[in-house]
């Protein structure tokens, strides 16, 4: 079986480097490696991740000097030797059979470009809005399960990914920029007709503390990922297309596919206040209406609701009147 390589990236990260390196050195086999990247710690980190690698020949250190996590994953990345990149953080717990399994599911479907787990939430920050974004991803399991749905969030937790070497550079690798780089990777991925899927079992433990890059961070603000959603979306639209939404999430994701040259032809909405008004210059249509102009001229459909539950809702709806989720109709946010 071929080498697994963890990269590691970290940044004053001495209060937990050690737990989280122990735990993916306790599930690496022998010809396995963990890669430590420095990114221009100020604190023990670098110490510590010095005296890991004194204490066990499969750890790599090197140190990128400060310049993002975008950029220090491709600095580790060159030193990987594996046909595996599995990726861990600082911060989080990989849990015993995790890799393994991993390994093992990308080996047995080649199509798949990169693997994730079902992950638990542990740490002192964790609230409703992250549970319930959580339980989504754990809910998406299968490759056609994490198509469907890659243009409302990102689908996988990132550093429970495993991700096939040859996919990651055909993709292009971590790519640097207004952007978060792995949401960014996981859209490079499937648009070039790769598949990610996730091991349905809980072997991750993703830390919540509040100063997660995730909450942080403004590239992974509302408005950057809806950007970068649109950005990819708008390449995927080959015909003429409505949003059905035609409140704040659908009129901003309209203006962001304008933005890159897909222009909305139509909004589907319930709210009879709404229903024979315009936005953006184009009519906004109850049901009944919006879906037969779509059925009329072949138009694709756009999901955009931001209500909770909601696109659920909306998706059945679909379904139920023959539209084919991939075909006829997108769900994004």
């Amino acid at each position: 079986m071929r080498a697994i390589s963890v990269l590691l990236p970290y940044r004053d990260a001495a209060a937990t480097l050690g737990e989280a390196a122990s735990s993916v050195l306790a599930d690496m086999g022998a010809d396995d490696e963990l890669v430590l990247v420095d990114d221009g710690s100020r604190d023990d980190g670098p110490v510590i991740a010095a005296a890991l690698a004194r204490a066990d020949r499969r750890v790599v250190g090197v140190a990128s000097g400060g310049v993002g996590i975008a950029r220090a994953l491709t600095y580790g990345l060159a030193a990987c030797r594996g046909a595996w990149i599995a990726r861990m953080d600082a911060d989080d717990v990989s849990l015993p059979g995790r890799l393994a399994a991993e390994r093992e599911l990308l080996a047995s479907d080649p199509s798949l470009g990169a693997v994730a787990t079902q992950v638990e939430l542990f740490g002192d920050h964790v609230g409703d809005g992250v549970r319930r974004y959580v339980d989504w991803q754990n809910g998406l399991v299968s490759a056609a399960d994490h198509a469907r749905s890659i243009f409302v969030e990102s689908p996988v937790c990132h550093p429970s990914t495993m991700i096939r070497r040859a996919a990651l550079d055909a993709a292009g690798g971590f790519l640097d920029g207004e952007f978060a780089e792995d949401y960014d990777l996981w859209l490079r991925l499937v648009e070039a007709g790769w598949g990610i899927a996730k091991v349905p079992r809980v072997l991750f433990r993703w830390r919540i503390h509040g100063r997660n890059t995730t909450w942080t961070d403004p590239r992974l603000s509302f408005d950057a990922l809806r950007r970068l959603r649109a950005r990819h979306l708008a390449r995927r639209i080959d015909r003429a297309f409505g949003v059905w939404g035609a409140g704040a999430a659908g009129r901003r994701l309209a203006r962001e596919l304008s933005a890159n040259g897909a222009d909305v032809s139509f909004f589907i909405d319930i709210d009879p206040l709404k229903i024979g008004r315009t936005r953006r210059g184009a009519p906004i249509l109850g049901v009944d209406d919006g879906l037969a102009r779509a059925r009329a001229g072949g138009a694709l459909v756009i999901v955009a609701v931001a209500v909770f539950g909601a696109r659920d809702l909306v998706r059945a709806q679909l379904a139920e009147r023959g539209f084919v989720e991939g075909e006829d109709f997108i769900c994004a946010a």
